[in-house]
């Protein structure tokens, strides 16, 4: 504060005594500079609390002015006087040790406004050139001691005082943050040429590096990494929006210097490597889901001050902090330099640090990696950083699966495997993180998991229906069928949103003799009606409380449909299955990994716990949401023709329910039992004592929900398909 006022009374002094010639005044600034390193004893007092600015913006009012008042490409004697003493190389000098701190922003902007000030060329001259652009490596790689000494302030101003004191530079950490609105403001002028003039500011490394680039140093991008670093979280937010700034360059040129020519890749990389190891071994996956949302501008965070802190948060808040700083950097980089740097991430992060946190046996172990694995899906939005996470956990396959080659993408083949794992824990965080991928815009995930193994429709059997058919389905009515009139919850469904051509949403079941094709809205409620009823009126529980009708699905049902159509469109899917005569269906049939696994948990649904049932289903209606003609038919057809030895979504709830009449008969009191469960699970019913076979009826609960899910989204998908 006082610093401050005495400014502002030097102000005022100069304001009203007479003025001085320009080149006294200059020198007198200039002297003001360097008495302070002669007389300080305090280098540990930020420069802002100095008079320092203050006298550099006035010894460039003083050039500018004197440039203003002679003809054009003379030079003035306050201009010999900066280059004879050679006051650039000083202040470089000062600004490299950074002492007081943050005199290195004030060199920076020192020089930038001269060289945008000035109209006359300065950058030829020696004094100018070799401290702007300094290709010397004395300094960085030939260990010359980085201080100031007081001979150099001495030989400035011919200073004879003596104190003894020499200032040593501290880590480039806590400074040069060089406001944006500055730099705009200079006209265009020898800015070229500071892009990679002030290299020399910064000639510390960071340790955690592990390539050394041969080629010429780009030592503005390495100031800038190190200064991400800072404690000082402004200067931290500035540094990476100049890298920011730097890689969305457009030239195909700059872009190939960034990533072939720095070790900005490596840097970035190493930077989350390290952060996810300061991860503790163990976090509790409920932290790692529920902490705050993280933005890297606003990393900041207070132990004392979080009354819902837990061991590891700061190192967590850091970790995905820094992650969405490389996410949004790869998301408004140049194209080239966005894949380098995203392929950068999948080799060194994802496949050198994660991978082995995942594969690894522990079951704690794994179910922290998974977690943050879950946690850094959901957070991503980059595209192309999407795409190497995609290929990443699930590889770049594309063919259909076997069972041979059910393990060619190891990591792929474990997470699969974990949703199936012992640990019920294990098993819903991965099927979590699977359904979170689900709903990432990137077409290889749901080809990768589910379409390359349905693209020859060989699941199915060309037949006609078989005469017992008919004892299931009488002119598309079912007992206990509930019948669907025009809803006006769909009207809002735009035509952009709908994918054209779905004739398969209405072309099941087939027409037969005894059996003509009806209209589609008799045959979608076939469909609604078969999942409708699967589940017996003996294991319904649903009518006897209000506000759990399948209605109630039909919001949601239209709603997330609407979204998977908007994401999907791009993708460019058929609107109808693929000809049968065009299909290979001699070949051998498998689901693939992903679904063989979810229809085992589905075959299990009367034996698992509650939570874990909600997750499998969770996952399988995201799949039957995709408009794309053969998951609906194996997911949502019951009519489909299966082929020897295969089974579909609707043929494993068949057996269930078939295993479920078995068993319900050795349950006495089974109806008002399940009620009651229903009335615990909804918060009807306080908990009381432990109700026997408590997990085969909150499977039967889930089941009968899950059916009405389906049929849901079979209307849904219908009604979309028929607006016009």
């Amino acid at each position: 504060m006082f610093s401050k006022f005495t400014s502002i009374l030097q102000h005022a002094v100069e304001a009203l005594a007479p003025s001085l010639p320009l080149q006294e005044d200059f020198v007198y600034h200039w002297k003001a500079i360097t008495h302070y390193y002669i007389e300080t004893s305090d280098d540990k007092a930020p420069v802002t609390d100095t008079n320092i600015p203050s006298h550099l913006e006035q010894m460039l009012d003083i050039l500018v002015q004197e440039e203003n008042e002679r003809e054009s490409g003379e030079t003035g004697p306050c201009m010999e006087y900066l280059l004879h003493h050679k006051i650039l190389e000083t202040l470089y000098t000062l600004g490299k040790a950074d002492c007081p701190p943050g005199m290195k922003q004030q060199v920076l902007i020192f020089y930038t406004k001269l060289l945008g000030r000035i109209r006359q060329p300065l950058l030829p001259h020696i004094n100018v050139h070799r401290p702007v652009q300094n290709k010397m490596k004395s300094l960085a790689s030939k260990g010359v001691p980085s201080v100031i000494s007081e001979d150099t302030l001495k030989g400035q101003d011919s200073l004879s005082t003596d104190t003894g004191q020499s200032h040593h530079p501290e880590e480039l950490s806590g400074a040069t943050g060089m406001e944006q609105t500055e730099l705009e403001d200079e006209p265009p002028h020898q800015m070229d040429h500071l892009s990679t003039s002030l290299d020399n500011l910064s000639v510390t490394s960071l340790p955690e590096a592990s390539v050394v680039r041969p080629n010429q140093d780009y030592n503005l991008v390495n100031s800038l990494l190190n200064l991400t670093r800072s404690p000082d979280g402004r200067i931290a937010v500035k540094a990476c929006e100049g890298l920011m700034l730097l890689v969305s360059l457009p030239e195909p040129a700059a872009a190939k210097c960034l990533t072939q020519s720095t070790c900005l890749c490596e840097l970035l990389t190493d930077r989350l490597a390290s952060l996810y190891k300061a991860l503790p071994q163990s976090v509790d996956p409920l932290d790692i889901e529920t902490v705050e949302a993280i933005n890297w501008g606003l990393d900041s965070y207070s132990h004392k001050e979080d009354a819902s802190a837990f061991p590891g948060k700061r190192a967590l808040i850091s970790f995905l902090s820094w992650f969405d700083y490389c996410d949004q950097l790869i998301k408004e980089a140049q194209k080239t330099a966005a894949v380098a740097l995203a392929k950068a991430v999948h080799e060194r992060f994802f496949i050198g640090v994660m991978e082995p946190q995942l594969m690894q046996t522990s079951e704690m172990g794994i179910l922290t990696s998974t977690a943050l694995l879950h946690r850094i899906v959901r957070q991503v939005t980059s595209d192309v950083l999407l795409q190497e996470m995609v290929f990443f956990i699930l590889g770049e396959q594309r063919e259909p699966e076997t069972v041979a080659e059910i393990s060619r993408h190891p990591l792929r083949h474990r997470l699969i495997e974990h949703c199936d794992h012992i640990s019920d824990e294990i098993s819903i965080m991965t099927l979590r993180m699977f359904e979170h991928l689900l709903q990432k815009p990137n077409e290889h995930i749901l080809y990768n998991l589910v379409l390359r193994n349905l693209e020859e429709r060989n699941y199915t059997e060309c037949k006609p229906l078989c005469p017992e058919d008919k004892d299931v389905v009488e002119n598309g009515l079912i007992a206990g069928a509930v019948d669907l009139e025009e809803d006006p919850l769909f009207t809002d469904i735009s035509p952009e949103n709908t994918l054209p051509n779905q004739e398969w949403l209405s072309s099941s079941p087939p027409a037969t003799p005894d059996h003509p094709k009806n209209d589609g809205k008799t045959e979608v409620h076939k469909i609604v009606n078969s999942f409708l009823c699967l589940v017996p009126d003996d294991a319904k529980s649903s009518y006897h409380v209000e506000g759990t009708g399948y209605d109630t699905y039909l919001r949601d049902a239209h709603r997330q449909f609407r979204d998977y159509c908007a994401i999907c469109l791009r993708w460019e899917w058929p609107g109808s299955p693929k000809a049968l005569e065009k299909c290979n269906l001699e070949a051998a049939f498998f689901e693939g990994h992903f679904l063989k696994v979810l229809f085992d948990r589905m075959g299990r649904i009367l034996d698992q716990p509650y939570d874990v049932n909600l997750q499998v289903t969770s996952v399988l209606s995201r799949l039957s949401l995709f408009p794309h003609p053969h998951i609906h038919e194996y997911l949502l057809d019951p009519y489909v023709n299966l082929a020897p030895g295969c089974r579909s979504l609707f043929s494993v709830i068949v057996r269930v329910v078939g295993d479920l009449m078995l068993r319900i008969q050795r349950i006495q009191d089974f109806t008002p039992k399940l009620l009651l469960v229903r009335k615990r699970l909804l918060g009807l019913e306080p908990e009381g004592p432990l109700i026997d076979h408590i997990t085969l009826l909150e499977g039967v609960i889930v089941l009968e929900e899950f059916c009405k899910e389906l049929a849901a989204i079979a209307f849904v998908k219908y009604h979309a398909s028929s607006t016009p």
